[in-house]
């Protein structure tokens, strides 16, 4: 009985292992992977756009973000989440800060969060999918 109890406990250990080392390789391949387009802030249609970054480790979309953007009179003055995807462990106030950054500065080229480099590009990800919505022709 010792035996199994002892079995179960090292193969359940593997399997956390082998998850949490999964999520580090697609962590490090989607910091590679995402940069943020340029986007023309003085291009921009007055409306409400929604903004979607789908996240990255295949079905369970670690870091999917759907956001809504705000333009008036040209620009941006709003941004609000709609949803943060399955992995929000950063805090509000940080993406809240990157989010005052890119409405004060009017730009996506903005620093991201210390710690949080990869969660702050998916944020700006989801924007600046916003933000060629609002484009104009």
């Amino acid at each position: 009985m010792r035996k199994i109890v002892l079995v179960v406990f090292v193969i359940s250990i593997m399997i956390v292992i082998g998850f949490v080392t999964f999520l580090g390789v697609e962590t490090q391949r989607e910091n590679r992977n995402l940069s943020i387009g340029n986007v023309d802030f003085k291009n921009l249609k007055d409306g409400t756009y929604i903004g979607e970054y789908d996240g990255y480790a295949g079905p369970l979309k670690l870091r999917a973000k759907e956001l809504q953007v705000t333009v008036s009179s040209g620009k941006v003055i709003e941004i609000q989440i709609i949803e943060q995807g399955q992995h929000a462990a950063v805090s509000e106030g940080s993406m809240d800060e990157l989010i005052n950054l890119v409405i004060t500065l009017q730009s996506l080229d903005v620093d991201t969060i210390t710690g949080a480099t990869v969660t702050s590009k998916t944020y700006l990800r989801a924007v600046e999918d916003a933000l060629l919505k609002a484009q104009k022709k």
